[in-house]
């Protein structure tokens, strides 16, 4: 439920009649680095947010601190009146450091991606507030929502193959349907970014 503590996520209900879930990835020092902590976070959270029948839709948004910009969504007087998408940063993908030692067998079988689909599975509208870095799964994370507001300072890349490796939780597939064979082979083959 809103309201509740948690590590990584700053959640809450906004609007007039409080019937907007917010969920903020709120972790800066690590550019909101989606560890597994965190993705559990955010489907504990979904989960609440889709079970309150006075949540209408959801925004998940990144938070202030994450990325040199502008003021941070929660502290804006426009916020406050409104929601306002070019406010809000976003996440700047998995947490490498979480799987680097980590096998393809080890990732594998522990399930290491699962449930980060929890995002394209709720039921209620999910907005993606992005004005940051979204690369990686933060790119992946964007897609799954069912609409993206991408602010001017907003990047999306998939820079996986700079690692040797491809986007894992089903970003070469959603990246397709959103940009076309073209640009998303281009993303995903250089790690080009492209901006909003």
């Amino acid at each position: 439920r809103a309201g509740t503590a948690f590590q990584y996520l700053l959640v809450q209900k906004t609007g007039a009649q409080k019937n907007v879930g917010l969920i903020q990835l709120n972790r800066p020092q690590a550019l909101n680095a989606l560890c597994e902590g965190l993705m559990a976070e955010l489907r504990q959270a979904l989960e609440a947010m889709e079970s309150d029948p006075e949540v209408r839709a959801i925004v998940l948004t990144g938070s202030q601190k994450a990325f040199a910009g502008k003021t941070g969504p929660l502290l804006t007087p426009e916020f406050r009146r409104g929601w306002c998408p070019t406010t809000c940063p976003f996440a700047a993908g998995a947490d490498i450091k979480e799987m680097q030692n980590k096998t393809f067998q080890e990732c594998y079988n522990s399930g290491f991606l699962a449930g980060w689909d929890k995002v394209s599975v709720v039921r209620k509208p999910i907005i993606a507030a992005v004005n940051g870095y979204a690369l990686g799964g933060g790119c992946e994370l964007a897609m799954m929502c069912d609409i993206i507001y991408a602010g001017e300072k907003a990047q999306f890349g998939q820079p996986e193959i700079l690692l040797g490796t491809i986007p894992g939780s089903g970003g070469t597939q959603r990246l397709t349907r959103a940009v076309g064979k073209s640009l998303a082979m281009e993303m995903v083959l250089t790690g080009d970014r492209i901006s909003a």
